[in-house]
């Protein structure tokens, strides 16, 4: 059974990232693509290596040219095997042996330098793109944490307004009663009440569900216990050195692993020259035997291939729709902080609004029950002030909760690290 995080002791937003970061499935998946990427390049880098073959066989035949070779390979050739009857039905016979061979590359038309650069890009962009994971796991994590905040803010103020329900409903009960209220008055406080327990149970649905959600970015249950870090910071996110996006770090060494991919895939319509040094035996017996080496320098070039041309185009299309997406990200990328610039000055604005609101609504509500327990005012009127006392109070705790993930979202956007928190 998993243990809820933070019980033993506060919850703050950073210790709540980095346990995201080491605990979640999702990313221990990331970063098991990195290494089987770096597996990969490991493979291209050998391809310049010399390969080492050893290989053993045995047989038994009468086919007339193999059972003349056998014999020629154990060194047990007479001049009695010259004779017609025998070369044209030779005995069964036996032999097993084995040879090493060792081949090394030396010319391939530029391929296996690609590879391994091809490799070399690729397993650095995905350790970039495990990098932009991280913060975009840290982005939702930010959103989850204040997320709770939020919701448990807005259970207080909710067990607050069913406290102020519950002693208008004795106060005017008791007018009620001394029949200086009507009677509609008192049901009319019922029917908030209601109104008030209902919305009370949907919060703690909205409660319960964050801290699951939060439990499920940071690999584990649902949080418990409470949280450290303020929804309401006062002081602007001080920016960081300017940092590229790791996305589009990633997009940049994507096309540079496509574009040596295509040189690869041309490579393999130009000459390649290798060498191959062996050495084998034939054996008739342990001590009856033949032994040879040979050493080769071989050149091979497909001059025409229909199927390998076409790979090399297409190679170099997806080489160049590569270079296409990386501009079209940073474009892209361009249009996200612009856009995260304006929704944190928008949401610094609506919380200095929101604040006031507030502030306001607080002191509306103050003088219209005042007046009502004098009898100066109606009910609604109380009733009315306590709705925009609810409004402002749901502005402000919507207007904190976007002014803190849309920072989030603006430093996941410039490449800075969220909440300060760096991997």
């Amino acid at each position: 059974m998993g243990l809820g995080l933070g019980a033993q002791e506060p919850l703050t937003v950073e210790r709540a990232i980095r346990r995201a970061w080491t605990d979640q499935a999702g990313l221990r998946a990331g970063q098991a693509l990195v290494e089987g990427r770096q597996a990969e390049a490991e493979s291209a880098r050998a391809l310049r290596l010399p390969s080492f073959t050893l290989n053993a066989q045995g047989m038994r035949t009468n086919e007339p040219m193999m059972a003349f070779g056998m014999k020629l390979n154990q060194a047990r050739i007479g001049a009695a095997d010259f004779n017609p009857l025998v070369l044209n039905h030779p005995d069964p016979i036996g032999a097993y042996g084995g040879s090493a061979v060792v081949q090394q590359p030396l010319y391939a038309g530029g391929r296996i330098t690609a590879a391994r650069r091809a490799g070399e890009f690729m397993a650095e962009a995905e350790q970039a793109s495990q990098e932009h994971r991280k913060q975009e796991t840290a982005r939702a994590v930010v959103e989850a944490y204040f997320g709770i905040q939020v919701a448990e803010q807005a259970l207080a103020w909710v067990d607050d307004t069913r406290a102020w329900v519950q002693g208008m409903e004795d106060f005017v009960g008791a007018r009620v009663a001394q029949g200086l209220m009507l009677e509609s008055e008192l049901q009319r406080l019922k029917a908030v009440h209601a109104q008030v327990d209902a919305q009370k149970a949907e919060v703690l649905r909205q409660v319960h569900t964050a801290r699951s959600g939060l439990g499920l970015l940071t690999g584990g249950g649902p949080v418990e216990g409470p949280l450290a870090t303020a929804l309401d910071v006062q002081e602007a996110t001080t920016p960081g050195a300017p940092v590229r996006r790791a996305d589009l770090v990633s997009a940049d060494l994507q096309a540079r692993a496509a574009t040596e991919g295509a040189k690869a895939a041309s490579g393999n319509l130009l000459p390649s020259v290798g060498l191959e040094l062996g050495a084998g035996t034939l054996h008739h017996s342990w001590s009856d035997k033949g032994n040879w080496s040979w050493a080769a320098v071989g050149l091979s070039w497909k001059v025409f291939s229909g199927p390998d041309r076409a790979k090399a185009n297409a190679a170099r299309a997806q080489a160049n729709a590569a270079k296409e997406m990386l501009s079209f990200k940073q474009q892209q990328a361009d249009h996200e902080v612009r856009a995260a610039k304006e929704a944190v000055a928008a949401a610094q604005a609506r919380c200095a609004a929101a604040k006031e609101s507030l502030l306001a609504a607080e002191t509306s509500k103050r003088l219209r029950e005042a007046r009502h327990r004098e009898g100066l005012t109606p009910l609604t009127d109380v009733l009315d002030a306590e709705a925009a006392l609810q409004g402002a109070r749901n502005l402000l705790l919507q207007s904190l909760y976007d002014l803190r993930t849309n920072r989030a979202a603006l430093d996941l956007a410039t490449g800075a690290p969220i909440e300060g928190v760096h991997p």
